[in-house]
């Protein structure tokens, strides 16, 4: 095998393992945390979809490029192709909506008590499965197109613009339908990433100015906890701005070329998968919620493995 194909096997396959398996505890120690715990802070259940999605992207997108790098070839036939592409899409889609989502709520759950946000404030939970809800039919309607394009690898030269996934072809067949899908999943992004950070710096500006005043306004609330919180979901976004950015330029360099190459279409599969690979663990280190739930189970784990190392013996 070659040694850039090797390179480029092993580096999806670590990206892919770390990220399913850090989504995948995330997930399974928000569930318990859900199950269990009477009060579910509205942060909670958006990092616990937040995982959902990163999850779903990868299963979706990273795990059959990794199988197409190792040269496992004919994976997906045209029905697969169009459904495999659909969940990417949303996946995709959801990464970003559920960031945006994350740090709008921490904003307007540590900003000043005034008199549109007393009443905001206490219908925040509330409000969390409908705006769930309104996202995922958003960006199942954006989202609609990439079936009808995409289909299984076909013999012979790839068409002008098609994105050759490797596994499945996105043919948009003429130039004005390859700008339209580019232009509409773009004007998206970069429409949630601009609040995204409008929110981001809003929380910046709050720790900046008021920090002594919101620990002493909080400390009986959990100020401290909010704090953190905020601070967590600052570096969530600016973790996920930084791989958008690099993604959104190999994204409009393609734009401008008829024919992608495959190279350039991998760099872009990786740095858009780094956030949900990533992600996790630093929600793992950060939250103390998490962290204790993974303890937990961890101890749980190893007295049953000591008392068959000692029944063995």
């Amino acid at each position: 095998m070659d040694l850039c194909v090797t390179i480029k096997g092993v580096s999806f396959l670590l990206q892919t393992g770390m990220g399913i398996f850090g989504n995948s505890v995330v997930l399974l120690a928000y569930a318990n945390i859900i199950c269990t715990e009477p009060k579910i802070l509205p942060v909670d259940l958006i990092l616990c979809h937040l995982a959902f999605a990163n999850l779903m992207l990868l299963l979706t997108r990273c795990v059959p490029q990794t199988m197409t790098v190792f040269g496992l070839m004919d994976l997906l036939n045209d029905p697969g192709c169009k459904v495999v592409i659909y969940a990417y899409r949303i996946g995709r889609a959801l990464s970003v909506c559920i960031t945006c989502m994350l740090s709008v709520f921490q904003a307007v759950t540590i900003a000043p008590a005034g008199p549109r946000l007393s009443r905001l404030k206490p219908a925040l939970p509330s409000l969390v499965l409908p705006t769930f809800a309104g996202l995922w039919l958003l960006n199942m309607a954006i989202c609609i197109a990439a079936p009808f394009f995409s289909m299984a690898p076909r013999n012979g030269t790839v068409p002008a613009f098609t994105l050759n996934l490797g596994f499945c072809h996105v043919d948009f067949r003429d130039y004005l339908s390859y700008v339209i899908n580019g232009v509409a999943v773009s004007v998206r992004d970069f429409a949630f990433v601009a609040l995204m950070l409008g929110s981001s710096g809003y929380i910046l500006l709050l720790l900046h100015r008021h920090s002594h005043k919101v620990r002493g306004m909080r400390r009986s609330h959990g100020g401290g906890a909010e704090t953190r919180a905020a601070k967590t979901v600052v570096t969530l976004v600016v973790l996920y701005v930084f791989f958008f950015g690099i993604d959104n330029v190999i994204w409009i360099y393609m734009l401008t070329v008829p024919k992608v190459s495959p190279v350039v279409a991998d760099m872009r599969v990786f740095f858009s998968s780094c956030y949900a690979s990533f992600s996790p663990y630093f929600i793992i280190s950060s939250n103390k919620k998490v962290k204790a739930k993974i303890v937990c189970a961890a101890e749980q784990d190893q007295p049953s493995a000591d008392n068959q190392e000692s029944s063995e013996k």
